[in-house]
């Protein structure tokens, strides 16, 4: 029997992508069909008016702390540690002391930068240093 060519361990993933591609372009043509359908199609005065520099400034009533955005950052900072950890502790026996001394020097860092940050005040909402 002659080899075929769809015998290739890698065409099933080729097909997969070329129908992958497919659907997104489809969907994302839906998409920009069904929204120009329904968009409102009435102008408003801001929207024909000049836009040159930006629009004009204005107070606004209510200001969002710098520190809100500070403790999100960390909480990211310190929940990717996580994503370096579960792989860590799931190969433990396998990466030997090797792996426990790297882990070690991981969360040696990763304690100087929560010591840091908790003496810089950055995660005491009411105070800003």
């Amino acid at each position: 029997m002659e080899h075929s060519s769809f015998a290739h361990p890698y065409f099933g993933a080729f097909v997969m992508f070329v129908l992958t591609f497919g659907a997104f372009i489809a969907t994302t043509m839906a998409a920009r069909f069904v929204s120009r359908k329904l968009a409102r199609r009435d102008t408003e005065k801001l929207k024909t008016t000049l836009y040159e520099c930006g629009p004009e400034v204005t107070k606004q009533p209510n200001t969002i702390s710098v520190q809100f955005y500070m403790l999100a950052l960390l909480f990211i900072l310190f929940d990717v540690e996580i994503i370096f950890m579960v792989p860590w502790a799931v190969n433990f026996k396998v990466l030997g002391w090797f792996g426990f001394v790297a882990m070690f020097f991981f969360l040696l860092l990763l304690i100087i930068g929560f010591v840091y940050e908790w003496r810089k005040g950055a995660l005491e909402w009411h105070s800003i240093k």
